[in-house]
């Protein structure tokens, strides 16, 4: 399988999410499955990319040449495409994965969280979306949502099943790996 990782490029993050990230990098290489990436060499992108090479995995990352301008790209990567813009970008993650972990990360993780969400529920694809609930670090988000639905700007049933939430390793790959 395929797997897309939405997570933060940013180096100012708390050691617990590098670690915890690296650990499921190594866990995507063991089960034998390709992590598609934002390209990053920083943060929990590049823990997650950095596991899944020590364990010789396979590594797919996506980025626009400008990016590193703003965080390291990781040169060891099986293959990688550099496209024009974010939104070609985008696009390939959802063009080139089978599945969605969202780890934890910023704006940018939010805005591709929120995106592949927005396209599943508007019929675009059907590829399985995990929230990876580390450390609780999607809890507020989490209780926004529930709030949004309370006050009718969400369909419960229909828009919160778009996703299923993880809060281990273990069950990230429950739910991606069950029929």
């Amino acid at each position: 399988m395929k797997i897309c990782l939405y997570g933060a490029g940013s180096n100012n993050i708390k050691s617990k999410y590098i670690k915890e990230s690296y650990k499921l990098g190594t866990e995507i290489a063991k089960r034998g499955h390709t992590l598609v990436f934002g390209g990053g060499s920083t943060g929990v992108m590049g823990a997650v990319s950095k596991g899944a090479i020590d364990n010789n995995g396979k590594v797919l990352g996506i980025a626009p040449e400008w990016m590193e301008e703003f965080e390291g790209i990781c040169r060891d990567c099986d293959e990688f495409i550099y496209t024009e813009s974010m939104d070609e970008r985008k696009s390939l993650f959802l063009k080139n994965s089978d599945a969605f972990i969202i780890a934890p990360g910023g704006i940018g993780t939010l805005d591709e969280f929120f995106e592949v969400i927005v396209l599943k529920k508007l019929h675009r694809h059907d590829k399985k979306i995990i929230v990876f609930n580390m450390f609780n670090f999607y809890d507020p988000m989490l209780e926004m949502i529930d709030f949004m639905i309370d006050e009718g700007f969400i369909r419960a049933k229909r828009d919160k099943n778009t996703f299923k939430i993880a809060d281990s390793i273990d069950k990230v790959f429950e739910l991606l790996e069950k029929e």
